[in-house]
């Protein structure tokens, strides 16, 4: 099987747990905000109701980077507000959120193997280094 095959089984998987894959996504954030206090500060005052759609949405719109190698224009908007003149999101924090990530996954995905685990990290990795690129850069990039 291949990458994209694995991930597509997967994500199946992890969204058939609850309706839209909710508790993933729940369950995501509680982990990556309890990872770090530096995570835990920069969603004190958050709303977190609104922080999970709009994850689901960003995960999204990672996957569809996978797929085109094009950064659409909520990608790139996310990537620039998250860079150091506006949230400071830096750039360790991105693989600490790809390692929650891939922690939940293996929560939520009962036939989770290193393979589906890989396929995982190759298909967020794109985005993940668009995200990163863009924490330095004042220029808007590719707009």
């Amino acid at each position: 099987m291949n990458t994209e095959q694995l991930f597509d089984h997967s994500l199946e998987r992890v969204l058939a747990r609850q309706r839209d894959g909710k508790a993933f996504f729940e369950a995501f954030y509680d982990a990556f905000i309890a990872a770090s206090p530096e995570v835990a500060e920069k969603f004190r005052d958050t709303d977190m109701e609104r922080q999970r759609t709009m994850l689901r949405k960003s995960f999204y719109h990672l996957l569809s980077f996978y797929a085109s190698n094009d950064a659409d224009y909520y990608l790139h908007r996310v990537a620039i507000s998250h860079n150091h003149r506006h949230y400071n999101i830096r750039p360790h924090l991105y693989d600490l959120w790809l390692e929650t990530l891939i922690a939940t996954l293996w929560r939520f995905d009962v036939h989770c193997d290193e393979a589906t685990e890989l396929a995982w990290r190759l298909i967020m990795a794109p985005g993940i280094v668009y995200m990163k690129f863009h924490y330095e850069r004042d220029a808007i990039v590719g707009s």
